[in-house]
């Protein structure tokens, strides 16, 4: 039996945490021997079948008392005898710097090991000394899974030809659902509320269209450091009565099933699933054309979805009014969404990612 080590920070709600756990159940489901390692437990995790293993490989408290080099150096012992002791025959790792980890501590250990980068580049490894030591480190990797062509360009060749983009797998609680014909005067937006989704964008974009249509809602769904900052924004604008944030829900798929509009207006982006997830709705997107390019390589521009510039709030207000002013635009978009639910089958995206791995 074959046996997989993967690798992650914790299994907190996020989208490469959700890509994680799917896989995890996947290679549960086909026989696999799956080892799932994480630093740490958090809240609101996300469910992991009981059969599959859980490892942490954070060291006890007591044992990180002395300095940055001699607690760097018991995290690596630590999962270095984890790879000793499970000796997976591949390890998969997710982000930053537990993809340099993964690499260093397997170091002339039999277990092949593949790294993901889960967004910009740029993002995950911040600063010039950050991205040159994952230039350096990728190239002793195994293999390199990307989400873009444009996370492909970050690295030197001798990493991009051992790199292979494959796709984020549709959450199934979006398949099989009929389009729903019944549709609401609703914005909706769903993401972690920090700098880097930018909700500020569209909390100016929707101001601007408020009067014109006076019965649409804007409801943006996600939690972070920045509730306070936006329900700030939201007062100053004078729209409390039409712009809520009601933190994160476990149904979304439901909340957002009738809304005529999805944005995402992100700085920055790999592959989001949040967008993956509305066109799978038949709900007309909206996304700013963000680096590393992972909205562009969803969405065709005008067919299936609308792209806006990056920051730009009168780009996103006037495809606001392009999509209100134009019922058979609209529907064509929502058609057309609908057709991501072939493409990036859950079924489908996880034999691939299987025959990869496989392939290492």
């Amino acid at each position: 039996m074959k046996r997989i080590a993967l690798f992650i920070s914790s299994l907190q709600q996020g989208g490469s945490e959700r890509v994680m756990v799917n896989l995890a159940e996947y290679f549960h489901k086909m026989r696999y021997d799956v080892i799932l390692v994480t630093q740490y437990r958090l809240e609101k995790e996300y469910h992991i079948s009981p059969e599959i293993r859980r490892v942490y490989s954070e060291p006890d408290e007591s044992l990180l008392q002395g300095g940055r080099i001699r607690n760097f150096c018991v995290r690596f012992s630590v999962l270095r005898e984890i790879w000793n002791a499970y000796k997976p025959d591949v390890i998969l790792s997710f982000l930053g710097k537990n993809n340099l980890m993964a690499v260093a501590t397997a170091a002339f250990l039999p277990s092949k090991v593949a790294v993901s980068v889960r967004g910009e580049p740029t993002m995950e490894y911040e600063g010039r000394l950050m991205q040159l030591i994952a230039k350096f480190v990728f190239r002793f990797a195994d293999g390199v899974v990307l989400q873009t062509e444009g996370a492909r360009i970050f690295f030197p060749k001798s990493v991009r030809r051992k790199s292979v983009i494959l796709s984020n797998p549709l959450n199934p609680q979006f398949l099989d659902r009929q389009m729903s014909a019944e549709r609401e005067d609703l914005i909706v937006a769903a993401g972690r509320l920090d700098e880097n989704k930018n909700h500020a964008m569209l909390i100016h974009a929707f101001a601007k269209i408020a009067e014109e249509y006076p019965a649409v809602k804007l409801v943006i769904y996600g939690e972070g450091e920045l509730r306070t900052a936006l329900t700030a924004l939201v007062e100053e604008k004078g729209l409390r009565d039409r712009i809520s944030l009601p933190g994160s829900v476990s149904d979304v798929a439901d909340r957002i099933c009738k809304a005529r509009i999805f944005t995402l207006t992100s700085n920055t982006e790999g592959m989001p699933n949040s967008i993956m997830e509305a066109m799978a709705l038949g709900i007309p997107v909206i996304a700013t054309d963000c680096p590393c390019g992972g909205p562009a390589a969803l969405i065709e521009n005008g067919v299936n979805g609308l792209l806006v510039p990056v920051g730009d709030a009168f780009a996103l207000a006037d495809a606001f009014r392009r999509i209100f002013e134009d019922k058979e635009f609209e529907l064509k978009l929502r058609e057309n969404a609908c057709k991501i639910t072939e493409k990036l089958a859950p079924d489908r995206v996880h034999q691939e990612w299987e025959a990869y791995l496989d392939s290492l």
